[in-house]
């Protein structure tokens, strides 16, 4: 019995290495989202450039859309702010900024200074909306199509590879199939 006892931990540990290996080859940026496939929550909302105008999921209905959660706070939304002021300039899709648990003076400053890459910005400063999307962290990007229906999620800073391979090959398909729809 005294045997057994010592390959107890031998045997833990064998256990342990193989869920770390299995690990080393998951993708951190595909997180699954309970959310694909359904609705954007019901959301009512403050612009955050203007506290009495108020966004709701409703109008973001009638067309793509990305929805990109991003705060000051956070490094790595910093480092995409300029690609995402490129597909701006490009208007290829429209682009939903979340600002999430930031400071809606300092979040006004940051745009100010680098640009605004939003066709509007939710305000979420207590992080409902973004509790109730299911958001680990800035950023993130929610593919929406035009029923307002989540369509992708991707976690992580967007970049020319993430929309070259990615997103951009995802919103041609839904803006192809939405005007499928409006031709029916």
């Amino acid at each position: 019995m005294k045997k057994l006892v010592l390959f107890i931990p031998l045997v833990l540990f064998l256990a342990m290495g193989v869920f770390l290996y299995k690990g080393l080859f998951l993708n951190p940026q595909k997180l699954e989202s309970a959310l694909e496939g359904k609705p954007i929550p019901a959301f009512q909302l403050e612009r955050l450039e203007n506290p009495n105008q108020v966004i709701t999921n409703e109008d973001l209905k009638g067309k793509v859309s990305m929805l990109n959660v991003w705060a000051t706070w956070c490094p790595s939304c910093k480092y995409e702010h300029p690609f995402l002021m490129v597909l701006a300039r490009k208007n290829i899709v429209p682009i939903y900024g979340i600002n999430y648990r930031d400071e809606r003076g300092a979040a006004l400053r940051e745009l100010s200074r680098l640009g605004d890459p939003y066709t509007e910005n939710i305000y979420d400063k207590d992080g409902r909306l973004g509790l109730d999307l299911g958001v680990y962290g800035a950023p993130e990007t929610f593919i929406v199509d035009h029923n307002g229906i989540i369509r992708f999620r991707y976690a992580g800073p967007v970049d020319q590879t993430v929309w070259t391979e990615t997103l951009y090959p995802m919103i041609q398909q839904l803006q192809a199939e939405a005007k499928k729809d409006a031709a029916s």
